[in-house]
């Protein structure tokens, strides 16, 4: 029976989890559709997005410490406020990478090269040394980005080559936020830390969206402009955000990473259904290519890390 109930829990999570990245994939898609469709700069949406967030996430941090009676250290909300800018500063790059290059490319290139910068980055950081199969998945993936990106190498255009140099820079500052996030969130719950990141995010983009001019479009926006910017704050990241958290409790790490994997693959194939975006042969081959790499690299670097532990309990 209680085995029963924990493939049953297992697989509710798991579903939960494939939800969250469903909803996450739909956030380029939405995005691209509201840069076409008015003159909505990407700062300003990152700013709307986070603002969106913080409320909800801050009603559920408060009924959290209702039932808790865990206090957040100082030093905890210092190190949550630091993730929260580079929360800040992923929402600014991965959006403006979406609107010069297109809702597939640039989350492909965002999120699959990011496991790759960690993996790179955990070996001299954490002292996590890569085995065999981890470095040929990583060149691998690193095969799989310039395939990708090999037309848009091959015609030049000044924005769109531009914009696939940004999603690299958001691949790597998501990188940094996730083996930051590894020091610091530990100590709070997930509501505690997605509120406290996504607000000092929305405070830290404020006087970034006011100075630049970013928010004085905003009396043009129309009623689907609006529609748009609120769902992206609301359906991907609040409910894509809870679906994700709850899968977790009930979703080993390995079987949720290889599940997160997907929403890159959800949004290639959304850009391509709803916005015409085809990445051509050879950026097919590309994508597979990235996608599967990084998914051996992530089992592989699962294992290399339950082995170590095994070998340090004993």
């Amino acid at each position: 029976m209680t085995t029963s109930l924990r493939s049953h829990d297992a697989l509710r999570g798991a579903i939960l989890i494939a939800i969250a990245a469903a909803l996450w994939a739909t956030t380029s898609i939405a995005a691209k559709t509201l840069f076409n469709h008015s003159e909505l700069e990407p700062i300003a949406l990152a700013f709307f997005r986070l603002c969106i967030a913080c409320p909800f996430f801050g009603l559920l941090m408060w009924r959290d410490r209702r039932n808790t009676t865990n206090r957040i250290s100082r030093g905890l909300v210092i190190g949550l406020m630091g993730l929260g800018l580079l929360q800040a500063a992923y929402q600014g790059t991965y959006l403006w990478a979406v609107d010069l290059t297109g809702a597939g490319i640039a989350t492909l290139i965002t999120l699959c090269l990011a496991p790759v910068f960690v993996a790179i980055a955990a070996a001299p950081l954490l002292g996590e040394k890569p085995t065999r199969t981890t470095v040929i998945a990583l060149i691998s993936a690193i095969a799989g980005t310039l395939l990708l990106v090999s037309g848009d190498v091959r015609n030049p255009d000044a924005a769109r080559l531009g914009g696939i140099f940004i999603a690299v820079a958001a691949a790597a500052v998501y990188a940094a936020f996730t083996l930051t996030s590894r020091h610091v969130s530990g100590g709070g719950s997930v509501f505690t830390t997605a509120f406290i990141c996504f607000t000092t995010g929305a405070v830290a983009l404020a006087p970034i969206a006011a100075g630049t001019g970013a928010l004085d479009i905003l009396p043009q926006l129309d009623g689907l402009d609006w529609l748009l910017i609120a769902y992206i704050g609301i359906v991907p990241t609040c409910v894509g955000y809870v679906c994700f958290f709850k899968g977790m409790q009930s979703t080993p790490a390995t079987t949720s990473s290889i599940i997160v994997t997907l929403e890159p693959l959800f949004a290639a194939l959304l850009a391509w259904i709803i916005l015409g975006e085809a990445l051509g042969l050879l950026g097919v081959i590309g994508a597979v290519v990235l996608t599967v790499s990084v998914l051996v690299a992530s089992r592989s670097g699962s294992a290399a890390r339950r082995k170590e532990a095994d070998e340090t309990s004993q």
